[in-house]
């Protein structure tokens, strides 16, 4: 039979069972032990009268019985696509087709694929309102982790990638309810807007309050006072991020684990809730469990029922983040339900790879468009030194130290000057430049160093999310170097050589 007519029949079967099934759902959620084996988040769901209408993973099957394609890779060599499966039905992403399909050239994610019959796949997100330029697809490399004892790959969201999905089936539209989760990284975030997953409006723009209904995860406080620093899950509602309530909310603390569950759910009337969790042990947090706020528009809500990741509503793409996996459910969700999730996405130890580079560690890095190495000029010691691109000349000025600040997190000090690596003015804006300056332990001196394959990274600096970049992908000694947004390019990769 084909593989959706066996899902149809599956999940009557489970149907069947709700009953005992919930209840030894939350019976494990209660004790912390795994969920039983060829159970997933969405027979969870069901099972509780709340079905998934849209998951999307690259880990991992979100269905006890689900065996197809998690997601999609083009290479940049040849343009090719492959679809990147699961090792069993039910099972874990095969990162070993990736890793052989772009053995010796890079890959972009270009589609994740929903594991429901629906057919709500993500793909790369049009312009919209706040940004028109097309959205760029993640680099497939960036984000290595283990997941249930096997190497995966989740989905590295750097300023400018996002995906979009406008002509969906089945998610919530109007007043009706919808419950959503996705995990996450505790450790890659910040205040831009927005990185969301969730409903959305389905024309690309900001058509009003009460339009979208997704999760948000970050620093970015819009509603004044926000509890600490830490990074926080709050409904994307439209025209405001909500941390509970009418918008600020201190009882919201935030959560800063290396892997994060985020959890909403709105009855599309009156009422919302926010929780987060610690994906690698315990249950969840209730954030906030009550009314909808009370300005005009969202009482009722008017959801259109598109799909984003990594964006807002309006394609607002300054924003980083990380997923893992994701669902958005028909009806709102009960407490036990949720329960049995977040013991189920314990139960898969999500843990992260060993970093790179070696801290404390000295690296030239040459840039592979160009051929040429990131030189401090002239050999300057003065702060506003710029950074450029030169041959190799064997000497300090182009040889660089990464310390370690956090969780793949380096300050990168020019070893001639003493300096350190700096987006200037701590700019936003595309074409910001990159000088020398003192150590201000701010995060427009703070760099990720993210994989793209075949010994080549990314260098992405935390305040705004983008990339070190070789200007006009220039050849000559001299060229400039600057943060752009992920494009894809090899003018955007580094090696790194003693």
């Amino acid at each position: 039979m084909s593989f959706q007519v066996f899902r149809q029949r599956w999940r009557k079967l489970l149907a069947a069972g709700a009953a005992a099934l919930l209840t030894g759902a939350a019976l494990a959620a209660t004790t912390g032990t795994a969920a039983a084996a060829g159970t997933g988040p969405c027979d969870i769901y069901a099972s509780g009268g709340t079905p998934c209408v849209a998951a999307h993973s690259t880990t991992r099957a979100l269905f006890g019985a689900y065996g197809g394609s998690l997601y999609q890779v083009r290479r940049w060599s040849d343009g090719a696509t492959a679809n990147i499966g699961v090792l069993s039905a039910g099972g874990y992403a095969n990162a070993a087709a990736q890793d052989s399909f772009c053995s010796g050239t890079y890959c972009t994610i270009v589609r994740i694929y929903d594991q429901t019959a629906r057919h709500n796949d993500l793909t790369i997100a049009p312009g919209g309102g706040a940004n028109p330029t097309a959205d760029q697809g993640a680099n497939a490399a960036a984000l290595p982790v283990t997941a249930g004892g096997h190497k995966v790959y989740g989905v590295y969201i750097s300023a400018g990638n996002g995906y979009r999905n406008n002509n969906t089936n089945g998610i919530a539209t109007g007043s009706a309810p919808e419950g959503m989760y996705m995990v996450t990284e505790g450790t890659h975030t910040n205040d831009r807007c927005c990185f969301d997953y969730g409903n959305a409006e389905t024309n690309n723009n900001d058509t009003g309050n009460g339009d979208m209904d997704a999760i948000y995860f970050g620093t970015l406080c819009w509603f004044s006072p926000c509890s600490g620093t830490a990074p926080k899950v709050m409904s994307d509602l439209e025209n405001g991020l909500f941390a509970g309530g009418n918008g600020s909310n201190t009882a919201n603390t935030g959560r800063g684990s290396a892997f994060v569950t985020a959890v909403t759910k709105n009855n599309g009337t009156s009422t919302y809730a926010i929780k987060d969790g610690d994906a690698q042990s315990g249950g969840l947090a209730t954030r906030w469990n009550g009314s909808l706020p009370t300005q005009g528009g969202y009482q009722p809500m008017t959801k259109q029922g598109a799909i984003i990741l990594g964006i807002g509503g309006d394609n607002s793409n300054g924003s980083v983040g990380s997923f893992f996996e994701g669902v958005m459910t028909s009806g709102y969700p009960s407490d036990a339900t949720e329960n049995a999730v977040q013991a189920n996405i314990v139960s898969v130890g999500y843990t992260k790879s060993v970093p790179f580079p070696v801290n404390g560690a000295t690296y030239r890095l040459t840039n592979l468009a160009a051929g040429k190495v990131l030189d401090a000029a002239d050999c300057g010691t003065a702060n506003g030194t710029a950074v450029r691109l030169w041959d190799n000349l064997n000497n300090a000025c182009q040889q660089w130290r990464f310390t370690s600040v956090g969780a793949n997190k380096w300050t990168i000090t020019n070893v001639n000057a003493g300096k350190v690596l700096d987006a200037v003015n701590c700019g936003l804006a595309l074409g910001t430049a990159t000088n020398l300056w003192q150590s201000l332990g701010n995060k427009c001196q703070q760099w990720a160093v993210i994989p793209a394959g075949n010994g080549r990274y990314e260098l992405v600096v935390e305040n705004s999310g983008m990339v070190l970049d070789d200007q006009n992908c220039g050849t000559a000694n001299g060229t400039k170097t600057q943060m752009w947004m992920w494009l894809n390019n090899t003018c955007q990769l580094w090696s790194f050589s003693s």
